[in-house]
């Protein structure tokens, strides 16, 4: 249903983004996604080498008293 995008289809939705935006705000919203998207690119492939590293503690166990 949702497969394919053909000229005309795409053609309306740009209208559209023009008609609620404008013309002036369109680039500013594409770069500011650019920029964001270039960021998460580089935060997956470096990590994050600031945090702390945390050792696995143990959980220590109560002691069970017996019945008697």
């Amino acid at each position: 249903m949702f497969g394919r995008l053909g000229w005309m289809e795409i053609l309306v939705i740009v209208v559209l983004l023009l008609i609620l935006f404008g013309h002036s705000k369109i680039p500013t919203m594409m770069k500011n996604l650019a920029n964001g998207i270039n960021v998460f690119k580089k935060e997956m492939k470096t990590g994050d080498k600031n945090a702390p590293k945390k050792k696995p503690v143990a959980k220590k166990s109560k002691p069970v008293a017996k019945k008697k």
